[in-house]
């Protein structure tokens, strides 16, 4: 499914349960050895998808650690992004310089509370009018993957929080994709969603761009 958004240069796996057996490096292991099943699972199953995904770009499988802000550190010349949600786990690597972030979600409402800590008015406008137009999907879901799935991207080749008012969206309703406006930078990045099997998916890909 998430392959289905990402470009060609970009190798991923995904999963939708949690395959028994699986085996983490012991560093690895230090990471999650206190934290609870449900979370153990999360991880396990989200680096062995790492490791299907090193497989497919003919690497030698490794462990993959976490950063200052929990983000996955990649092996060096490796551009990557992890995403775990309720029934899917999944990731995404390329050999290419990158910009890359992907995320899942739940096709399910976020609800208002959590709308208004997430999003700008022209993004509530925004998802009024595509409720209207375009009822069916959970539009306020999708915007807060996308928002997501540009953080995801941007943090480890900038080092820089990124906060979700620092990202304006819009989302085209028919077309599969989104804008992102990083609005302190100046810049415009795309994005592509899909919705399936009652999932959420959005992808940040910029192969060869920072």
């Amino acid at each position: 499914m998430i392959e289905d958004i990402l470009p060609p240069e970009v190798e991923a796996f995904e999963t939708f349960d949690d395959p028994p057996g699986t085996v983490l490096f012991p560093e690895e292991e230090a990471l999650i050895g206190r934290a609870v099943e449900k979370r153990r699972r999360e991880f396990a199953t989200a680096r062995y998808c790492v490791r299907r995904a090193m497989g497919k770009l003919g690497m030698a499988p490794v462990a993959v650690l976490r950063g200052p802000r929990g983000e996955p550190t990649w092996p060096p010349g490796i551009a990557g992004s992890i995403t775990h949600c309720t029934g899917y786990r999944a990731a995404a690597l390329t050999r290419k310089p990158a910009m890359l972030g992907i995320d899942a979600e739940p096709d399910a409402p976020v609800g208002d509370d959590v709308i208004e800590a997430v999003s700008l008015p022209h993004e509530r406008d925004m998802l009024r009018r595509l409720a209207a137009e375009s009822p069916g999907p959970c539009w306020d879901r999708l915007l807060f993957s996308a928002k997501e799935s540009v953080y995801k991207a941007w943090f480890p080749m900038t080092n820089r929080w990124l906060g979700f008012y620092d990202a304006e969206i819009d989302v085209d309703p028919f077309g599969g994709t989104f804008s992102a406006h990083i609005m302190a930078e100046g810049l415009r990045w795309q994005g592509r969603w899909l919705i399936r099997n009652g999932l959420i998916v959005t992808a940040i890909a910029r192969i060869g761009m920072t």
